[in-house]
């Protein structure tokens, strides 16, 4: 196959940190389609036998690990883990984080630290963990879980926007420092994805009338709709896979146009 044309993860070892459900799930699962091992994360054995269930309702061998992705630790050992029963990493998608809604007047510090911890200080973490085999084979991808808030700012997300813009500039940092070696790192950037966590968001309200932040959101995306996580997974195997050899330090926004959008006019 052309090499600018090879999409396929035939082989490769991918690690997707929190991938026993949602965005994670969906694209290891199309990691798993295009030929990839996968390796997940999550952080307690209830998550990742949900998980595991999950992978094996697809047909899809997965290997899950209990890790808390802000222990370096723990991190260190379950890369090492994975390297003896699996293989050494190729992949890693840094998709594990959290989100506190809170006024920034509000907020305690010890709030903010824990989102800054799992959002962008683990993504450091799990990078530093796979770095040094990816370097010894001369090849590797890691794609960081970035954000719109990686750009813009909105009311109650303080703690998340500083991660997330923190993280697309680590993603940028890893790739000046790391690209002599064949390894490519790159953002992706979800807009308003359609989950289960999102669901109360798009509910019809009791009057029969759309929820204000589901209008909000649809007034503001130039695709009039929420994002589905399928969505996400032909971005993520591009960026996994040797088609995108030559994009590196790149944040992909997949967000229906969101970011290129002032809105529409008001009548």
């Amino acid at each position: 196959m052309n090499q600018y044309l090879n999409f396929s993860l035939e082989g490769k070892v991918a690690l997707v940190t929190g991938a026993s459900y949602g965005i994670g799930f969906a694209i290891a699962s199309a990691f798993a389609e295009q030929g990839a091992k996968i390796c997940f994360n999550d952080i307690n054995q209830e998550l990742v036998d949900k998980g595991m269930a999950a992978y094996a309702e697809k047909g899809i061998k997965a290997h899950g690990y209990v890790c808390d992705v802000t222990d370096e630790p723990a991190v260190q050992a379950m890369v090492a883990t994975i390297e003896k029963e699996v293989g050494s990493v190729d992949i890693l998608v840094n998709n594990a984080g959290i989100i506190r809604r809170i006024p920034m007047h509000e907020m305690e510090a010890a709030d903010f630290r824990r989102v800054i911890d799992i959002d962008l200080n683990a993504p450091f973490i799990v990078s530093k963990a796979v770095l040094p085999a990816m370097m010894k084979k001369g090849h590797g991808k890691i794609i960081n879980i970035c954000s719109m808030m990686s750009e813009l700012g909105r009311e109650t997300v303080s703690a998340y926007a500083a991660a997330k813009g923190g993280l697309k500039m680590l993603t940028r940092n890893i790739c000046s420092e790391y690209g002599e070696y064949n390894i490519q790192c790159n953002g992706i950037g979800p807009g308003y994805i359609a989950t289960p966590q999102t669901a109360p968001l798009r509910e019809k309200q009791a009057d029969g009338s759309r929820h204000p932040f589901d209008s909000f959101i649809c007034a503001k995306t130039p695709a009039g709709r929420w994002l589905d996580p399928q969505e996400l997974t032909g971005p993520a195997v591009f960026l996994a896979s040797e088609a995108s050899n030559a994009v590196n330090g790149h944040i992909l926004y997949v967000d229906g146009g969101i970011l290129a959008y002032i809105g529409k006019q008001p009548k």
